[in-house]
């Protein structure tokens, strides 16, 4: 599987909501972009990962 352009090996089936949780991700200011169509986050818990996919993750940072 591709994150953000690295490759990173699935040691087992998971759901999108355990590998976001699992690397630390805060769920509240990033959006998931899997095998180029946007994921709401509703279906994070419902999507497995595949050793196929390829996922951006994306970070709103906020400034001013």
């Amino acid at each position: 599987m591709k994150v953000n352009g690295k490759d990173i090996v699935l040691k087992e089936t998971k759901t999108l909501a355990d590998f976001l949780k699992e690397n630390n991700y805060n769920l509240e200011r990033i959006v998931i972009e899997l095998n180029g169509k946007i994921v709401s986050k509703d279906k994070y818990n419902t999507v497995n990962l595949k050793d196929t996919d390829v996922m951006e993750v994306l970070t709103f940072v906020g400034g001013g």
